[in-house]
């Protein structure tokens, strides 16, 4: 999170029992609101995979307490996709309903699951001939700049008037620390850049965080030959292939053309969840156990 620590009033909060740490939330402030950190995609309590549930429970009852003395009212809290989790890990979904939170916000996440994969749609494997015929190739690189620069920054520009949430500097700061996790495939004509994606990796999914093509990829195909790619060969070792979501205006709109063609590669809905708790209901937590 410190590449863009200038942004956010950071109030991460770590918990311990005794002298062991046992979880984590990352956070930032904003008046009397705490949120699950605004500058981090998937948010909520990171806790060992030793913990149990009745664990979660203290540690959860004792974080929206200290909240409540220290004069915070509201806690925003993103839960982490199921998905990300390489073991069963919903306590937070039993615990918000304990602590009456409401769910305020959700987004939709088209992903694939490896252990029950869907066939690749035939319009996709059309646009898969089209770039064989056309001779593209894809390469993995270190570098990000000719993807950031020739078709990532003029695509946003030119059809959102925005800009990618990393920039050219930022994602390369990224890349030298995670450099496993954070990897850029591009797709070439000849010697000149068409299309790419930037992807991130973790121990159980493939998260697509940057997809961007020049003008010619209905004609190239490119987006389809590169995707084949990437959830047929290059990470069919993981769990999920996630393509991120098709929302926009937090979560009350669909991009329907964005989301089908997702799901023409068998992606199928997760769902990311937004709750807002009053840490006042820390005492609802008080006679769970009987």
């Amino acid at each position: 999170m410190e590449y863009h620590r200038d942004r956010f009033v950071d109030h991460s909060l770590l918990v311990y029992k005794g002298s062991k740490l046992v979880a984590v939330l990352p956070a930032n402030r904003i008046d009397q609101v705490l949120h699950s950190h605004q500058g981090l995609t998937y948010g909520g309590l990171v806790v060992s995979p030793k913990t149990k549930l009745a664990d979660v429970i203290e540690i959860c009852q004792t974080l929206l307490k200290h909240l409540h003395d220290q004069g915070i009212t509201t806690l925003h809290l993103k839960e982490i996709p199921s998905f990300y989790s390489a073991l069963p890990s919903e306590e937070m979904a039993y615990i918000l309903q304990l602590v009456q939170a409401g769910c305020i916000r959700v987004d939709t996440a088209s992903v694939i699951d490896y252990r029950n994969r869907l066939a690749i749609q035939s319009n996709r494997v059309e646009g898969v001939k089209k770039a064989q015929k056309q001779g593209l190739r894809i390469e993995e690189t270190q570098d990000f700049e000719s993807f950031w620069n020739e078709i990532l920054l003029p695509n946003l520009e030119k059809r959102h008037a925005a800009k990618p949430t990393h920039t050219l500097e930022e994602i390369n700061s990224l890349h030298a620390k995670f450099p496993k996790n954070i990897r850029q495939f591009n797709v070439y004509k000849e010697d000149q850049i068409v299309a790419g994606a930037t992807i991130f990796q973790t121990k159980t999914t493939a998260h697509v965080q940057y997809i961007s093509a020049n003008e010619q990829k209905q004609e190239l195909g490119a987006l389809d030959f590169l995707f084949q790619e990437l959830i047929i060969k290059t990470f069919a070792d993981l769990w999920y292939f996630d393509f991120g979501i098709s929302n926009e205006q937090q979560g009350t709109k669909l991009n329907k053309g964005l989301s089908y063609w997702k799901e023409c590669f068998g992606a199928r809905t997760y769902v990311h969840r937004f709750y807002e708790i009053e840490t006042a209901n820390h005492h609802l937590l008080n006679n769970v156990f009987l």
